[in-house]
């Protein structure tokens, strides 16, 4: 299983690519944006319980979706790169395992333990 939620991630990623493919940004843009998302990890230094919200928000892929919808209805490029970096950004941390947080500790994903191979 841990395969093919792999190889879903992976081609998601290349699906977010696509799309960036289609904005009008430098590529550039999108390695330099593609780790931002992971701002969400600072709630962790409150607590495990902002840390995992604040994550979470940050790692939901409707989130994704819903700014990039709501960009190409407002025709806000600003918006649709936003959806598409979170987009991508979250296929690339499910890819390596990095899932939604459970408030228990930042190790502790809807994927799994992380390091718990």
């Amino acid at each position: 299983m841990q395969t093919l939620i792999k190889l879903e991630e992976f081609l998601l990623f290349i699906f977010g690519i696509y799309l960036f493919n289609l904005l009008d940004y430098q590529w550039w843009w999108f390695l330099v944006l593609l780790l931002t998302p992971d701002i969400g990890m600072l709630g962790y230094l409150i607590n495990n319980k902002v840390g995992a919200f604040s994550y979470n928000l940050f790692h939901h892929r409707a989130l994704a979706v819903i700014f990039y919808l709501l960009g190409i209805y407002l025709s806000e490029p600003i918006l649709q790169l936003i959806g598409v970096m979170l987009f991508s950004h979250i296929a690339m941390d499910r890819i390596f395992g990095y899932g939604l947080k459970y408030d228990k500790g930042f190790k502790f994903t809807h994927l799994g333990e992380i390091g718990n191979g």
